[in-house]
């Protein structure tokens, strides 16, 4: 009895000791994580060109939820009656190729309280969104190329003149000078961020439109017309011109068919880049989608730019 005991006793240490001098089980391997693959600026998540002839700007109305793309047909500066403004789908789908007919060169575009204003040429069109119906022409006289439009938040309609180096502001079917000059270097983009009017330099075109010096981004005091340098140096022909929601820009070079990135601290970093003819741009911040018409390849399309962002 006291042996079985004692062997059963030996047989329990036996096993308690060979158990704690036993390696420890091997660990299950960790399968290696797979970096997301990186989102190419290039690759378009759709593209439109049904009815698509020389796109100039492309605005997406938050308001109707419709994007809206002017297209020039022919020349942008031949009063030509053949230019016209299609309705698509947020997601590209064209809704209606010819909403708007009988414009000449529509360019810029932007909305307040359901019209939508657009330049064209020497006039400003206000356009109801609702009824699709033209609602009212402002005629600015001495006008000669009239280009991008933003509106502030009183309603007035600001438009570049950029071969004339001129900003006009037009409330109440009556248009003023609001700056002039070579100081405002040819102004294109145009964007009413507060207080202030955000520009978008071309720099003095040619007959081609190519210029020895491009533009600077800048911006100007609604009320003090101060000027002030958002970029200190030239750094493109500018045409496209959104904010990235962050305290900087997104914006493009109609000429070099680049889009540029200004952060909030002025620098300047390129997204990317396509042929030439990068126009009137929309940019939704919460998403990175960028949607730019293609003005000589008569198309528009939607890119994700997330990963091109500095």
């Amino acid at each position: 009895m006291h042996y079985r005991v004692f062997v059963c006793t030996s047989l329990s240490l036996l096993i308690l000791v060979l158990t704690a001098c036993s390696p420890a089980p091997a660990p299950e391997p960790v399968p290696e994580k797979t970096a997301p693959a990186k989102i190419d600026p290039q690759t378009p998540k759709w593209t439109a060109t049904e009815g698509i002839a020389v796109p100039e700007s492309a605005y997406l109305d938050s308001a109707s939820g419709f994007l809206f793309v002017s297209e020039i047909v022919g020349m942008a500066d031949v009063k030509d009656g053949d230019g016209r403004i299609s309705k698509l789908s947020p997601d590209g789908k064209v809704i209606d190729a010819s909403w708007i007919t009988g414009l000449n060169a529509p360019k810029g575009m932007r909305s307040y309280d359901g019209v939508l204003w657009t330049a064209d040429i020497d006039e400003v069109v206000g356009i109801g969104i609702a009824a699709g119906k033209i609602k009212s022409r402002v005629k600015i006289k001495n006008a000669k190329f009239l280009n991008d439009v933003a509106c502030g938040p009183d309603g007035t309609v600001y438009v570049t003149d950029m071969t004339a180096s001129k900003i006009y502001a037009v409330k109440n079917n009556k248009a003023t000078v609001f700056a002039e000059g070579d100081d405002i270097e040819y102004p294109n983009g145009l964007l009413v961020e507060g207080d202030h009017l955000v520009v978008g330099g071309w720099g003095k075109p040619e007959e081609d439109f190519t210029t020895k010096v491009p533009g600077r981004l800048f911006k100007i005091d609604l009320k003090t017309k101060k000027k002030s340098a958002i970029t200190p140096d030239p750094i493109a022909n500018i045409d496209g011109l959104e904010s990235d929601g962050a305290g900087g820009y997104i914006l493009t070079d109609w000429t070099a068919g680049k889009v540029l990135h200004i952060n909030a601290q002025g620098k300047v970093h390129q997204v990317t880049q396509f042929n030439r003819g990068t126009a009137d741009i929309s940019y939704v911040p919460a998403t990175h989608l960028l949607i730019i018409p293609h003005m000589q390849d008569n198309k528009v399309a939607e890119y994700d730019i997330s990963d091109a962002l500095q």
